[in-house]
């Protein structure tokens, strides 16, 4: 099992060693590697939740030794609190979200994550939906029209030639592998020669966020964290792009805020008043020889929150 990212500083931050931590919810579970480290460093109990399967069933190998002090659900961390409740847990000490997509599944091809190997177009997280509750990657690219293609790639991916590669995308439909829409999105982008990434990084991210509604998912989730910690709990969120990170720092900046009221306002009238305190002011980013033993590490980004 590869270590995980920023792993010593999420230990320092969440699990700082002179507090007492009793109950920890890791809300993205993957092979287990942060709930290993949390339960080495002390932490009672620890409630990992993932909706991959297949994480679930590494995670399980791996944390057996630890037996009933790991808690294990095949859930979304939106559903914290109600998974928490099941187990008689109303208030946790420690709350861990790593966001995104993890290593294992971008080096799964059939997952359909990952431009670099041929797979099918699929990216959703819970590959166990069957129902059709959740599009797929190919529904998106072969349904929607060239304007929300268009608007999709500029959005979740920043991608700045997304008109262009939404409209290549319509022409070369309809796509059923990874490989064939990664070709096509080569060939049609004007700098496919400059780019230090891959032209397909962009629009594979923003079809993924997508699929997975990531971001309303996280915006929805974080002020649920902040409420089921007790006071002097901690929030920490490891972020992988603007995006994400632009989000957690808005609703951490807002919940470390008393007054919210305009300027102009001489007195305040909105009654706001903060529910946490900013651990970490800027965010946490991995070294040189984190980055160097794992190079996904290089654009992650920790920030931490304590409930008063």
């Amino acid at each position: 099992m590869h270590i995980p990212v920023l792993r010593d500083s999420v230990l320092e931050n969440l699990l700082p060693p002179d507090s007492t931590v009793e109950r920890v919810i890791d809300g993205t579970l993957g092979a287990g590697g942060h709930t290993l480290a949390m339960l080495e460093r002390g932490a009672r109990e620890v409630l990992g939740l993932d909706l991959d399967e297949m994480a679930l069933s590494i995670a399980r190998a791996n944390l057996a030794p630890y037996g009933d002090r790991a808690h294990l659900a095949h859930a979304s961390y939106a559903d914290m609190r109600a998974q928490a409740a099941l187990i008689g847990w109303h208030k946790v000490d420690a709350i861990l979200l790593d966001l995104g997509v993890s290593s294992m599944q971008l080096d799964t091809p059939e997952r359909g994550f990952a431009f670099r190997t041929d797979g099918p177009l699929d990216m959703r997280f819970d590959a166990s939906d069957t129902d059709g509750s959740r599009p797929t990657a190919a529904d998106l690219v072969n349904t929607l029209d060239e304007r929300e293609l268009a608007d999709l790639f500029f959005r979740y991916g920043e991608e700045r030639d997304s008109r262009r590669l939404a409209r290549a995308v319509v022409r070369e439909r309809p796509f059923v592998s990874t490989s064939e829409l990664a070709t096509a999105i080569e060939k049609a982008s004007p700098r496919r020669y400059e780019q230090k990434i891959h032209p397909a990084t962009r629009v594979f991210q923003a079809l993924r966020i997508a699929v997975n509604d990531e971001l309303g998912v996280i915006e929805s989730t974080l002020p649920q964290a902040i409420d089921l910690l007790r006071p002097g709990g901690r929030l920490a969120v490891i972020s992988f792009h603007s995006l994400e990170d632009r989000i957690v720092k808005d609703v951490f900046r807002l919940a470390s805020t008393d007054c919210i009221c305009p300027p102009k306002i001489p007195v305040c009238a909105c009654g706001h008043h903060a529910s946490v305190r900013l651990v970490t002011r800027k965010p946490l980013i991995a070294d040189e020889s984190e980055i160097a033993q794992n190079p996904r590490s290089r654009s992650a980004k920790l920030r931490v929150v304590e409930k008063l």
